[in-house]
Parts: structure tokens; sequence; C-alpha cells
């Protein structure tokens, strides 16, 4: 079995990497990002893939990612993990429908609330202690859902027919539009930016380069947020126009 996990700021990797230790502690963990990503899934039967939810969608980059890579999934069992700040109704099953399509075979989905990542909007801040207690509950529900999925009764989040409305009528038909298409939206305050180059060194798209010794934001950005939570002068806005705090998972564990 293997771990496979796209993760913005860490959220989504501290949760695969815990299910694994639980249910197959020889098991590997890999980000979808790793250039053997490909590989290291074809060779495994069982995947445990992990993602967070956007607007009860499923981040772009793990669109082109499994669409690209279609041939890979077919007959493979997967189990899958959505992380999300509050609430997805489908989070899991979104993933599932998609992969059914490329002959993959879903065993269980895993829904887990964990702290929010949109660091440029006042909504669903918590304290540092709240944001922590979080982490432990998901923890505890990771365990759970492990030893239940060892004992061939696996957790079946988001994957029901009213789980599918929920998602549907909940974010995803108003917001479908965040989703469909890489942002073009990110913006890098120009007088704070100290041209450290972290940005650019993070973003899994490439999508920000140093030009003339300013960072610059291109039109391919998957909004995960880990530019804007490590930038070091929060110089960098996505959705909203003030960071109000940079969230990684390393600051709840």
């Amino acid at each position: 079995m293997i771990g496979v996990y796209f993760s913005g700021t860490g959220n989504t990797k501290h949760c695969v990497e815990k299910f694994m230790r639980e249910y197959d502690p020889a098991g590997e963990t890999i980000s979808i990002e790793a250039e053997n990503a490909v590989q290291e899934i074809c060779r495994h039967s069982e995947i445990i893939i992990g993602y967070p939810v956007q607007f009860s969608n499923i981040p772009k980059i793990l669109q082109d990612f499994i669409a690209d890579n279609s041939y890979i999934w077919k007959g493979k069992k997967v189990f899958i993990i959505a992380t999300m700040g509050l609430f997805s109704g489908d989070g899991a099953g979104i993933l599932a429908r998609l992969l059914t399509k490329h002959g993959a075979i879903i065993i269980g989905g895993l829904h887990l609330k964990m702290p929010d990542s949109i660091g440029d909007e006042k909504a669903l801040k918590r304290t540092l202690v709240q944001n922590q207690e979080l982490v432990r509950k998901a923890e505890q529900k990771i365990e759970a859902s492990a030893q239940k999925l060892k004992d061939g009764h696996p957790s079946q989040d988001g994957m029901g027919c009213l789980n599918h409305l929920a998602g549907l009528f909940g974010q995803r038909l108003y917001f479908c539009s965040k989703t469909k298409a890489y942002s073009d939206k990110l913006k890098i305050d120009k007088k704070r930016c100290i041209q450290c180059g972290k940005c650019a060194s993070l973003c899994p798209m490439k999508n920000i380069s140093l030009k003339s010794g300013n960072a610059v934001a291109g039109g391919k950005c998957t909004m995960c947020y880990r530019c804007v939570s490590f930038c070091p002068m929060q110089a960098i806005t996505l959705l909203g126009k003030k960071v109000y705090e940079q969230c990684h998972i390393e600051k709840y564990l």
C-alpha cells in the first residue's frame, strides 16, 4: 500500500502520513509533486489518497494529475481522505467519482476537519488552542478509521447521494469557477517583497518567478496557499486583501 497526497500547507500530508502509520507502518507516502509519483502508484494495488477540499471541489493540480495519468488508476483499490476547514458534503465522494471513471475501485472515504489555510480571509479563523484541538480530534478520527479499514469496514464519509447534494448545493454549484481553471488572482505587494525567492521555490505550479529583483505571479495558481503562509513579509494574498494568519501544520502540532 502507498499513501499519496497533495498538500498545500501540510494538513493533508500530516493526515495521510498519520493514517499510513496506523494502518500500514511499513508503507510509504509520496506527494503527487514527486518525480517518481506515477511510477510508485503503478507499483501498488492499494492506495490511500488525500487532498484539501477547495469550495467542495478538487484542487486543479490534482484534477490535472489524475487526468494526465488516467491509465494508472485502473483496478486500484483506493481509500480517499479529504481535509477541510469546515464542511464539504462529498469531499471524498467527488474524487471517488472521478477515479471511478478511470477504473479505480473505491473502498471508502474519510472527512477530516483541520485548521483553515485561507490566511487572507477572516472567516474560520480560530485560536492556536482551538486549532491544536482540531488536529487532535482529527488524529483520533484517523486512528478509528484506520482500525475500521483493518477490520474490513472502511469509513464511507462523503459517499452517499445526500452527501453529493450537500457538496453540490453547499458550495460547488456557486463556486465552480474557482476550481475549474487555475487562478490568476494571486497578488504580490512589491513594497513588502524582499526578493527572498521563498514563494517561487515553494510553488507547486512554478507560477511565481523573480524578475528584476521582484517576485512576480503568473496565471496558474492552484490556490494551495503555501506562498501566502510562508512569505516572511506577508506580502502575498489571493482571495483577500490582507493576511490575517499564516497557516501551516507545524504551528498546531
